[in-house]
């Protein structure tokens, strides 16, 4: 074959390829839309991907796997899952796929396969949608209001109905808060449709009412009277950071569960994926996320615990400025934080070290901790020095920490990366709040040190923690395949 004919039916394979995705685009697409069912590929999301982006995901789902993942396979399986006919769920295509090519001699055709695998999905119970109220809409409260407005679908889960800040609304405010919402000099434009509605004081978000409260206490707010009922308070301000304080938002009318996005005091720390199932949410009414780093590091800790032991480690985490330092040098309560955030490294203090322990008892002082500010906006580091009860190898640790990203309780939480040339914003954007740096990993020639390099994207990671959580909450889980 000669070198035109070669390239000729190259270019015919690239046509072919593109043209299933197009196709795989549209099934998703109406999965979603139609049947509220979320396909995902091996976590990461396909909604309002573009083909570029659905061939790369299925490159990376290849080499994470080791086997080839085509996209002709993932569009089979799609239109077997489409034709099923399932109730709400989000299901992994990617793991799908993956096993079908594994045990494709069982199965007479994939709609036989996806039946088997997905029976259990016919014993979904029916979801009663949840009113959430944002308190706060600063970085994290903007970018929930994101990823909630995108999410929204049929509405059948969360639903997004107001924000409360302590402005007095008025067109200019509104204007100022809705084109903070729409562009982001960190996480690009939201992919989506923001105008203003200054005769209700609202927002109108992908053509949805979200109505802006102005507010200086909790409780004197009534929801009820903007058709908000039984709530979900996400707040995102750290004004209040005790069960005393956050429980002034159970007195607003229209209110029922209330989420803190920060470490509390005297109510449940929860990092989603690792203990959240200890708390009944029928009998609880006010939990924190924890904070970013505690998300990062403790989903790893438990793999690592549960796995080999952990006897005592260190956590160093290099962590992007935040809105808490000064841009230029200037008076603040804490010295350091005082000098300008872009232009020095600022040690300061962290707590996530001594917080694990909320989440993982088995950690009671066993971490000590620190903290290093950095001149970048987003995308943080936790270096994690252990030692360890069984000795291991680097490729020993590798192969527990690809173990629980691809299967088990934590896959929505670890991400195992593979990219050697990895640094701070290639891992802006991901929704694992742990992003395990394979490659960095060092182990003692004894193997019983290891140093474990996590990085985590501190806004848009751990925002997808509380959302998980907020669904916990909320009682609107659906069925789900990973």
């Amino acid at each position: 074959m000669s070198f035109d004919e070669v390239y000729e039916k190259e270019l015919s394979f690239q046509t072919d390829r593109r043209k299933a995705t197009v196709e795989f685009i549209k099934i998703v697409s109406d999965l979603w839309y139609d049947n509220s069912i979320e396909l995902v590929l091996f976590r990461n999301q396909l909604i309002d991907r573009n083909v570029s982006e659905i061939l790369n995901l299925h490159e990376y789902a290849g080499e994470f796997v080791q086997k080839h993942i085509s996209i002709f396979d993932s569009v089979e399986i799609a239109q077997a899952i489409k034709n099923l006919n399932l109730p709400p769920a989000k299901l992994d295509i990617g793991k799908l796929t993956y096993e079908y090519h594994l045990e494709d001699n069982r199965y007479q055709d994939a709609m036989a396969f996806v039946g088997d695998k997905l029976k259990g999905a016919k014993a979904q119970k029916s979801i009663v949608p949840k009113d959430v109220v944002l308190y706060g809409f600063g970085r994290i409260g903007r970018l929930l209001a994101r990823e909630l407005m995108t999410r929204t679908g049929q509405g059948n889960q969360m639903r997004l109905r107001a924000v409360v800040t302590r402005d007095n609304v008025n067109q200019n405010i509104l204007e100022k808060r809705a084109s903070l919402l729409q562009y982001d000099s960190v996480h690009g434009d939201f992919p989506g449709t923001v105008r203003v509605d200054v005769e209700n004081n609202a927002l109108i978000i992908n053509g949805t009412t979200v109505h802006i409260i102005s507010a200086n206490a909790p409780e004197d707010i009534d929801y009820c009277q903007y058709g908000i009922e039984d709530a979900l308070v996400i707040d995102n301000t750290g004004a209040f950071r005790d069960e005393v304080a956050l429980s002034r938002h159970l007195k607003s009318k229209g209110v029922s569960k209330v989420l803190f996005t920060a470490p509390g005091r005297g109510i449940p720390n929860i990092v989603y994926g690792v203990n959240h199932l200890n708390y009944n949410p029928k009998k609880i009414d006010i939990f924190s996320a924890a904070s970013c780093t505690t998300n990062a590091i403790t989903p790893v800790l438990k793999a690592i615990e549960d796995s080999l032991g952990v006897v005592h480690g260190h956590l160093e985490t290099i962590h992007a400025y935040t809105n808490d330092q000064n841009l230029v040098d200037n008076m603040h309560s804490k010295y350091r934080r005082g000098r300008a955030a872009a232009l020095n490294m600022v040690i300061t203090e962290t707590g996530a070290g001594r917080a694990v322990s909320k989440a993982l008892p088995s950690f009671e002082g066993k971490l000590t901790s620190n903290a290093i500010r950095v001149p970048v906006p987003n995308g943080s580091l936790a270096i994690l020095n252990l030692t360890l009860e069984n000795a291991t190898t680097k490729d020993g640790i590798n192969a527990i920490l690809k173990k629980y990203a691809l299967e088990g309780e934590l896959v929505e939480q670890i991400k195992y990366s593979m990219n050697n040339e990895l640094v701070s914003s290639d891992i802006i954007g991901s929704s694992a709040p742990s992003i395990y740096d394979s490659h960095a990993t060092i182990v003692t020639e004894d193997g019983k040190n290891v140093v474990l390099y996590v990085w985590y994207d501190n806004e848009y990671g751990y925002s997808h923690q509380v959302i998980r959580l907020a669904k916990y909450i909320a009682e609107v889980r659906r069925y789900t395949y990973y």
